[in-house]
């Protein structure tokens, strides 16, 4: 059943993003899916019908003009899940990738806010994607943590910034996904310890209080969820989904 709304889906060509896509599409939003690759994007496009495709770049300034030209109806959802580079641990990652960390997913989010605002109605939801190393820091995970912890403190600014219009702010925070990307993290894990990485994939797995990784069908649903009126008690907080992993309270 068509809504008459947009979901506007950064990082749209991911592994994750492209659940999120065809899971909100399915659910009758017209989906602006937002990723640099336009070959990508034409892909995800042809398989998921509902979806149609913005080329651009949340590092720049230029995604607000580009993202606000797809906007024709009012905008119930924005979800901000960009990946950034895994480059090692606090030690030696390059200052530069962690600055580049924090543009993209801070800066990325002012954008993409700033780019709907004009569209954002009462309870539309503004999430982002942050994740585990954001709140348990690592020595491995550098541009991770960083830049995950700096998006949650803005996801409190943008709660009581929008609050007054009845518009809402999320954080999701997901334990370590298998993907891909996880396995770049376990690789980084491995050359500070000397280990393998199937012995840190196997460590990282049991560090959670069930022996799981989240999956990223779980992280479509919980973005599913907070479409549902119910889930503007959920305003400006942070909702964890790291298969129990993290030991400090709160």
């Amino acid at each position: 059943m068509s809504t008459g709304e947009i979901a506007v889906v950064v990082g749209s060509t991911g592994a994750m993003g492209q659940v999120i896509a065809r899971r909100l599409a399915q659910c009758g939003l017209k989906v602006v899916a937002v990723a640099r690759s336009e070959a990508s994007l034409a892909s995800l496009v042809a398989e998921a019908p509902g979806i149609v495709a913005c080329a651009a770049d949340i590092a720049s300034d230029s995604a607000i003009e580009s993202i606000g030209a797809h906007l024709d109806r009012p905008v119930r959802m924005i979800v901000h899940g960009p990946g950034v580079a895994t480059a090692g641990g606090v030690r030696e990652a390059p200052t530069q990738a962690i600055v580049d960390a924090v543009n993209i997913k801070v800066g990325g989010m002012l954008r993409l806010v700033r780019a709907v605002d004009h569209r954002l109605t009462r309870q539309s939801r503004l999430v982002a994607i942050g994740g585990h190393y954001g709140f348990e820091p690592t020595a491995y995970a550098a541009t991770a943590g960083v830049a995950n912890a700096a998006l949650a403190n803005l996801i409190r600014q943008l709660s009581w910034a929008y609050g007054e219009r009845q518009i809402t702010a999320h954080l999701i925070a997901p334990g370590p996904a298998d993907t891909e990307r996880l396995r770049r993290v376990a690789e980084a894990r491995a050359a500070l310890s000397g280990s393998n990485v199937d012995a840190i994939y196997a460590d990282m797995k049991r560090e959670s209080a069930i022996g799981a990784f989240t999956s990223v069908e779980q992280i479509a649903w919980a973005v599913e969820m907070l479409l549902a009126g119910e889930a503007d008690a959920f305003a400006g907080s942070t909702l964890f989904m790291d298969a129990g992993r993290r030991k400090g309270l709160p």
